[in-house]
């Protein structure tokens, strides 16, 4: 079995237009696709995260809210690789996005913050 890359991630939004300005126009993920279901009634937006990733946006109506944050079993966070995690962190403030002091990994050394985006899902940025 070879499964050497992450194809793509999904995640679940409560308010479509807030998220798809989130994650395009403030994080800058280009559209690769973005469909409206209407026997879903829902939306699909599709973001380029590199040459091999997506990231997929689904705007449904009504979901049910994140159980806790960040313990529950599931998804914990998303994590981004940053080559320069203080620029990032500037860019992010001067969109009103705010993020936790940055730390360093104690075990790897390496320096890391937390952000959220409009649902409160936790976004790691690592550098």
């Amino acid at each position: 079995m070879n499964l050497s890359k992450i194809h793509h991630i999904a995640i679940i939004v409560s308010d479509y237009e807030v998220s798809k300005d989130f994650y395009v126009n403030k994080l800058g993920f280009p559209v690769i696709r973005e469909n409206y279901r209407p026997e879903r009634d829902d939306w699909k937006l599709d973001l380029r995260i590199n040459e091999t990733t997506e990231l997929e946006i689904f705007g449904v109506k009504n979901p049910p809210a994140r159980v806790t944050r960040p313990e529950a079993a599931g998804l914990r966070h998303l994590a981004f690789y940053t080559e320069n995690i203080e620029d990032v962190v500037a860019e992010l403030n001067e969109k009103g996005i705010t993020a936790e002091p940055v730390r360093t990994d104690e075990f790897s050394g390496r320096k890391f913050t937390f952000f959220a985006d409009p649902d409160g899902l936790p976004i790691e940025l690592h550098e």
